[in-house]
């Protein structure tokens, strides 16, 4: 794909709507509700008392009055979230609204009927809590436009232009220790690195299946097992494999290249790459271990890779994604955890 395809491709992109609501079933989204209305909970209390040690009652009194309608507002919003995805911004932000409203209403008839609880006045209830929603509404929106489609896709295109020549280079030298000795198999070789790297330049902004991005770890091993023979060897567990889950493009084959780069190459012995990946509930589990030899100045371009996979695992999946690293005696292990997402999800 030259340059003048690239920019044609981007340019046909169809722009993305202005507004739009919050994924209600989102972690981050929930977790970032439960925060704000916490402390918005907390600097009532303060602004309320005169006293510092008054603060902790007015704040527990508070609170069991606010994150009851929260929580509740939260579970209806949580079901309703792929209809409310479907709607008009203004239709979707009055149902928001209206959730908010119907749940400071129940929680307000639930609190009357608690022997001895003092009643609260119910306009002021509901005022205060269509007040909360409207400001968590306006706070979405403009973090929405901050962090708008075409930032967050040229953000990832940034992301993904600095794996490619590293790619390619490894790919090139991998054909390039064995065009002496064995031509004919280098010309293989290289017809599989184009196809490979044809594969490779597709559209980044899109999640791809697993079972591609595992293809795609097949035939870069195939490429380096030129260069280092029976030094490399793989395992793969795929038994539990979710073949048709959503993935970034390149997420895992960054990580097995670290594992080639830093595991096997400069070890005097044979090595073995273990790729294990799997279905858990509702999250898909990658796990990339291979031997570590402890070279700090090695493993400085690998914290620069794992920064570049966690930066793109925020974007597409904010808080749901995690990726995890750790040093178990003389393995080095990477585990990667993501919400199990298929195009018919999507």
């Amino acid at each position: 794909m030259d340059n003048n395809e690239c920019v044609t491709s981007i340019s046909q992109i169809p722009p993305a709507p202005a507004r739009s609501l919050p994924d209600f079933r989102n972690l981050g989204v929930m977790l970032r509700l439960l925060v704000m209305v916490t402390l918005a909970s907390l600097m009532a209390a303060v602004l309320r008392t005169a006293a510092w040690d008054e603060v902790p009652r007015a704040f527990m009194a508070i609170s069991f009055s606010v994150q009851p309608v929260l929580l509740l507002a939260m579970l209806m919003l949580y079901l309703a979230g792929p209809w409310l995805a479907r709607q008009p911004y203004a239709r979707g932000a009055a149902l928001v609204l209206l959730s908010a409203a119907l749940a400071a209403l129940l929680v307000h008839g639930a609190v009357l009927r608690i022997p001895g609880m003092e009643e609260p006045d119910r306009l002021r209830f509901l005022v205060v809590s269509l007040a909360a929603a409207a400001l968590l509404l306006g706070y979405f929106d403009l973090r929405g436009r901050a962090l708008s489609p075409a930032l967050t896709e040229a953000r990832l295109q940034a992301l993904q232009a600095r794996i490619r020549p590293h790619f390619l280079f490894n790919s090139i030298t991998a054909v390039l220790s064995i065009i002496r000795s064995d031509p004919k198999r280098a010309e293989v070789a290289l017809e599989d690195m184009a196809e490979l790297f044809r594969s490779v330049m597709s559209d980044s902004r899109q999640l791809s299946p697993l079972r591609r991005e595992v293809d795609l770890c097949r035939q870069y091993l195939q490429l380096e097992s030129l260069r280092l023979g029976d030094r490399l060897a793989v395992e793969w567990h795929l038994e539990k494999m979710p073949e048709d889950a959503l993935v970034p493009p390149l997420v895992l084959q960054p990580l097995v290249e670290n594992a080639v780069y830093h595991g096997i190459e400069p070890a005097a012995q044979p090595g073995v790459v273990s790729i294990n990946l799997y279905k858990a509930g509702s999250e898909v589990h990658m796990v990339l271990k291979n031997p570590y030899l402890g070279d700090a100045d090695r493993h400085a371009g690998n914290r620069m890779a794992l920064a570049n996979i966690r930066e793109r695992l925020a974007l597409h999946f904010d808080a749901e994604a995690n990726l995890d690293t750790r040093t178990l005696g003389r393995t080095y292990q990477v585990h990667i955890t993501l919400p199990y997402l298929t195009g018919a999800a999507r």
